[in-house]
């Protein structure tokens, strides 16, 4: 019978060691060295592109409790991002027809916000930045407090410095984006609600609905949590019962109802509360002075293609078709019209995830997906040290479960029993990771790394349990001694990828010199080199012009007033207009050269075939014209003959 997940003991069941100083000085040590890289990256890297939308929608919502500006992502990492911006008391351009008559204008509002309206863009991109640095602090604690529970607190360390020292989480952790923030409300939601099921208490069920609401206002993502609630409600209900004796089948599946209901009925007031004390009240707040007449309208313009669009005269709408119109009316009802805008966005990530994106990938272009996307990416952008450790950890992992197999003391039942008993939080990190990459797998919606960053810190958590039971078996020395090589291995990969931690490829992926040939967009160039090449511009071209083709949230008219002239592929050759300099995002490259397929249709006008008849094309895979110099690792600089 298993009576106790044992969160908060060791697996071997002995009592938890004491924490010893050492653990708590490298804990601060890993938080410093994390906090202070994130810091200095907040203030050299320029805004990325989707940047330009959530920090005025941000503001909108805290400033204006407004909520018409991206509303496909919850609000609470874009509000609490914008909270400090308060204190700077911006203009906010609150008669642009990017607020006042656009649908979602929020990248026109963005360019107003930050570029035309008096204010100071690299002061609010900085100070907006300051939460998510938190945010991903207090995800680094919490990966730490998780592993303490389960491994003790010496190994707790191992994950936690995989994690607030990845390249791809220094990336991520400073920028205003959802994606960290999923990983957090994920982990937290996860892990109080395992809390809540192996030990059941009033208190504990408040926890895991706050932990579960929390976790729907951080990224839609998060509606994976219901459905793996359910699943995890189900095998815990199997497994309590596996090593028991049942007066035959019925007694057994009397015996597994009974469980099953109640703790179903606990789920079930676990999203209650998530729902009614957290996701409810802060779409309340930041609908209150949206319009009502507008939401309808804005939803409904929206929608409009949704499933098919709406039905005919006379004609029952389609069940899916049926959620759209159910959010429709519920925009019209003051009571239900914040749920509404939390529906809104479910369905807009519902729309986009089925349509696809376009995006450069090996070589090629399409809008259509990949099945390999997401696990080359992860194979490419993880470190090779990370790799090391996960793959061992899954051979050790399939080792154990062949060993427990031949163990014939025990019955089937019993050897799942005992393995629940001291391994369901491993099996629920399992499980995650499963259906979310099989999920985000099956979806031709290939937007990057980030999407992945909610299952890597149980990735993290999972290969530290399989060290932690080989390192202290046979020869401990020589294993101990192998993990402290591949951390010394993992330091040096993000000492050497400072300050250009979004562009971190590993030795696989050519490096950070060479990973843009593989796969772009978020995963190497999302414009955050900008203020790197305004500075190399301001010094080298003594006010020459330049023309710019620029993928990110920077203007470059903005910072290089009379200087840079916007360009693009469609404008022709530059020299035309009197211009010898040319600089072009390599995400904007690669979408030129590379091979459409799966009829993508890309206009000739947009190849830059004009650029290749000058400069020759790099070797290998993702040719693009070779640049004479670079701005950072993402701006491409042509001196024209």
């Amino acid at each position: 019978m298993i009576d106790y997940l044992k969160l908060g003991e060791t697996p071997d069941h002995e009592a938890p060691e004491q924490k010893p100083s050492w653990v708590a000085f490298s804990l601060g040590a890993i938080l410093i060295v994390s906090g202070a890289l994130m810091f200095f990256a907040a203030k050299t890297d320029s805004g990325i592109m989707d940047e330009l939308a959530h920090i005025p929608s941000g503001y909108g919502y805290v400033h204006e409790l407004d909520y018409r500006l991206n509303p496909e992502h919850p609000p609470l990492l874009k509000a609490m991002s914008a909270l400090p911006l308060l204190l700077l008391n911006p203009a906010f351009p609150v008669n642009d027809p990017a607020w006042t008559s656009a649908i979602n204008g929020q990248w026109d509002m963005g360019s107003s916000f930050l570029y035309k309206s008096g204010n100071d863009p690299d002061k609010i991109i900085f100070w907006a930045r300051l939460f998510p640095i938190i945010l991903t602090l207090l995800l680094s604690l919490l990966i730490f407090l998780v592993a303490r529970d389960l491994f003790g607190p010496k190994w707790a360390l191992l994950p936690t410095a995989l994690f607030a020292l990845s390249p791809t989480v220094l990336a991520h952790g400073h920028y205003v984006t959802t994606d960290i923030a999923a990983a957090f409300g994920i982990l937290l939601a996860i892990y109080a609600f395992l809390g809540n099921l192996s030990d059941p208490s009033g208190k504990k069920l408040l926890w895991a609905g706050v932990a579960f609401g929390l976790a729907q206002l951080l990224k839609f993502s998060a509606v994976l949590l219901g459905p793996l609630f359910l699943m995890l409600v189900f095998f815990w209900s199997i497994f309590t019962l596996a090593s028991g004796s049942y007066s035959g089948f019925w007694g057994w599946l009397g015996s597994f109802f009974r469980i099953f209901f109640k703790k179903l009925w606990m789920t079930f007031l676990v999203f209650v509360i998530g729902v009614v004390i957290i996701v409810y009240p802060v779409y309340f707040l930041f609908t209150k002075n949206y319009p009502q007449a507008r939401q309808t309208a804005d939803t409904e313009y929206i929608l409009s293609s949704f499933a098919g669009g709406p039905p005919g005269p006379n004609a029952s709408c389609n069940p899916t078709r049926c959620l759209a119109e159910a959010t429709i009316w519920a925009t019209k009802n003051p009571v239900t019209r914040p749920l509404a805008e939390y529906a809104l966005g479910a369905l807009m990530v519902t729309q986009r995830a089925a349509g696809g994106n376009t995006n450069y990938f090996l070589g090629e272009i399409s809008n259509s997906g990949s099945r390999s996307y997401f696990p080359i990416v992860f194979g490419l952008k993880e470190t090779l040290p990370t790799l090391i450790f996960l793959l061992i950890a899954f051979f050790l992992a399939i080792l154990a479960v062949f060993r427990g197999l031949r163990n014939k003391a025990k019955t089937f039942g019993q050897k799942m029993a005992a393995y629940f008993e001291n391994n369901f939080a491993q099996f629920t990190f399992a499980l995650f990771i499963a259906f979310y990459w099989f999920m985000s797998m099956k979806s031709p919606l290939n937007i990057g790394f980030r999407h992945l960053l909610p299952t890597i810190p149980l990735f993290y958590l999972l290969l530290t349990s399989a060290w932690k039971k080989w390192a202290e078996s046979g020869k401990p020395l020589f294993k101990k001694t192998l993990v402290a090589v591949l951390l010394v291995w993992f330091f040096g990969e993000t000492v050497f990828a400072a300050p250009y931690f979004l562009s971190y490829f590993n030795e696989i992926g050519g490096g950070i010199p060479n990973g843009y040939k593989y796969v772009t967009d978020s995963n190497y160039d999302w414009g955050q080199d900008f203020s790197r090449f305004r500075d190399w511009a301001k010094e080298n071209l003594k006010g020459e012009k330049i023309a710019v083709d620029y993928f990110g949230a920077a203007s470059p008219e903005y910072y290089l007033p009379g200087q840079a002239v916007n360009w693009w592929s469609a404008k022709g050759d530059p020299r035309g207009s009197g211009i010898h300099w040319l600089a072009v995002s390599v995400n904007t490259l690669e979408g030129a050269f590379g091979k459409p397929i799966y009829y993508f249709k890309r206009n000739p006008a947009d190849e830059y075939k004009w650029l290749a008849a000058i400069y020759p094309k790099e070797e290998g895979i993702g040719g693009v014209p070779k640049p004479d110099l670079k701005a950072g690792t993402t701006i491409f600089i042509y001196r024209l003959p």
